[in-house]
Order: structure tokens, then sequence, then C-alpha cells
């Protein structure tokens, strides 16, 4: 991927029409007096929007793809709810709110939810270290912290762990010119008989499964393949694929139970 370019699945990027001001208040003229295709053609003369904000969720989110469309649910809400009476541009409205829709998501999809009371000791914590320091001049322990805060010795602990960044299991973590050892590589893989005994219930599970949900989540998390690619495989939308997803899941957590 480009460093300054947002490479979206099936969209060509370099060929999106970008529309004018003018061309943008006469549409929404048009789409006021009831001409659905001017709001079509809205979105699509103004995808140059949500690009230019992806731009800042390179290389930081595996799948662009579906942040793009996030982006376009954005937009379609800004170009629904502006006013051309207000001396605005659509793209000054707009931004805010496709970036705001692309945070929601992210937040809301986040594999990594922190409570907000865990949250809350983390943040207490510190401030007693921070306060602690400036007056002793020594870092208090965390066993010290949790007598203060009325707290087990491991609330304090676990809370301060959940301020640290996810890590990557292919994290690079030494290369000496020769082959690079990954995170990964230092975690051990014990194989038992209940590692067996789950894949094989798994595989029955799958079987289970209608064809359709069968072939989607094998193409979702064995081939890789994103959402956008697998609507248009089966020609239907990526909305459909999402929900398809998430109730053959469901189903595979009862028939594994």
């Amino acid at each position: 991927m480009a460093r300054h370019k947002v490479e979206i699945c099936g969209v060509n990027t370099a060929n999106i029409r970008v529309l004018s001001s003018e061309e943008n208040l006469e549409l929404f003229k048009r789409m006021a007096l009831g001409d659905s295709r001017a709001r079509e053609e809205l979105v699509n003369g103004n995808l140059k929007l949500v690009l230019s904000i992806l731009k800042n969720f390179n290389n930081k989110v595996d799948n662009l793809d579906d942040l793009f469309q996030v982006g376009c649910l954005g937009l379609v809400k800004a170009i629904d709810n502006f006013d051309i009476s207000f001396d605005v541009k659509l793209s000054t409205y707009a931004c805010p709110m496709i970036l705001g829709e692309i945070k929601r998501y992210l937040r809301d999809n986040n594999a990594l939810r922190i409570s907000r009371s865990v949250k809350d000791l983390a943040y207490r914590t510190l401030k007693l270290k921070e306060e602690k320091m400036s007056c002793d001049g020594i870092e208090p322990t965390n066993k010290e912290i949790a007598d203060m805060l009325g707290v087990s010795e491991f609330d304090v602990s676990n809370a301060l762990e959940s301020l640290r960044e996810p890590v990557s299991m292919y994290e690079p973590i030494y290369n000496d010119g020769g082959d690079t050892i990954y995170l990964a590589d230092q975690i051990s893989n014990k194989s038992s008989e209940y590692d067996l005994d789950y894949r094989l219930a798994l595989e029955k599970a799958m079987n289970k499964l209608k064809n359709r949900d069968r072939q989607i989540l094998e193409s979702r998390f064995i081939v890789g393949k994103t959402q956008m690619e697998i609507a248009s495989e089966l020609g239907i939308s990526q909305a459909q694929i999402s929900r398809i997803e998430k109730n053959a899941i469901n189903s595979l957590k009862k028939y594994i139970k």
C-alpha cells in the first residue's frame, strides 16, 4: 500500500469524480425536490472525503475496506442532514461526521474492552504514584497503593496492565541479521487431547451449518477474505455478509456447547 494512497477492494480510487461546490449545491436543490438520483450522485461525487480521512488509519487497522463502508455511512448521514441555507461547505460539515462514524465503529468493535471501573482505578493509581513520588521521592509499590485505595494488589496490577497497548503475536522481537524472531515463536504450543477434542467438536459444528454460512466463515477466517470481497462474489450486500457471519458464529457456539 502506498504511503499516501488508500486502496479499497473493488473501488478504483484514482477515477473517483470530485464535485465542485456549485455542482454540490445544484444536486442538493434537486434532492430537495425529490430527485433520488441526485442523492446518489452526491454520495459518489464526495467519496474523496471518506478516502481523505481513511489516510489517517493507513497501517493502523487491518481492514480499510470495512472502514470505507463505515465512512460512506457517515457521508450519507451528512448529506441527508446538510442544510444549504447555511453558508458552509459540505466537506466542512461531512468530515467530522465521517470521522465520528469511523471512531465509533472502531470503539464498538474493539476486541479488547476495558470496563470504566478498571480504567478509573488505573488513573487513580497513576495519580497516587505521582503524588507519592513528588512528596517522598520514592515510587510506592502496588501493595502500598492497594492499601491506600482499599482494593487488592491484584486489582491494582490488573488496572495498570489494562493501559498497555495490545501487541500482535507477529510483532518482531529480535533480529540479528538472520531470521526474525516473532513473539509467537516464544509462546509454547502444548498439544493435548483437549485440543484434539476441541478441533473435532468445531469440525462437527461447522458441518451442521448451512452451506452458505459455512462457506462465508471459511472464506473469512481460513482464506482471509474481507466481507466486501465475499459480498461481491455472492452478489449480496456487505451488511448481509456481516449479519450472516454473526449468526453463523452464534450457531457454532451453541453447537459446540
